[in-house]
């Protein structure tokens, strides 16, 4: 996302980098402690819902590119290309909650949701740019 060589491109890489690691580093660190300290009262809330943090900070990041990026082209395939991640996002969701319904398919996880969408996402990018050549 974004083009990093405008000012609002590097700034965009310079927030979501971090955030992608904060991410996965708190990932990794609530799992190792839900499964083996076994935490409870309020500190199981907060190790549980550690790993989001990171993720808000990539969106407000995706959102923060939207609003200082310049270039118009830019910006517009950024948001057809977020578009058609959120469409993908909510077919499958929607398709894959009526096969669980009846029985079909077992329960995901929905912290997977956020991933579904960046790949949609990242996937719509290069089409949504060759519309454009």
């Amino acid at each position: 996302m974004g083009s990093p060589k405008s000012p609002a491109g590097r700034r965009y890489m310079a927030r979501m980098m971090p955030a992608m690691l904060l991410y996965v580093a708190v990932l990794f660190g609530s799992i190792y402690i839900l499964r083996h300290l076994e935490p409870g009262g309020l500190l199981i809330w907060i190790v549980a819902v550690a790993p989001a943090v990171p993720i808000i900070g990539a969106i407000v990041a995706m959102g923060l590119y939207m609003a200082e990026e310049t270039d118009e082209f830019l910006r517009a395939t950024m948001a057809q290309s977020m578009l058609w991640g959120i469409g993908v996002t909510i077919t499958l969701c929607t398709i894959w909650g009526f096969l669980e319904n009846a029985d079909l398919l077992p329960h995901p996880p929905l912290y997977l949701i956020f991933p579904l969408f960046c790949a949609s996402f990242g996937l719509a990018q290069p089409f949504v740019s060759r519309r454009y050549r």
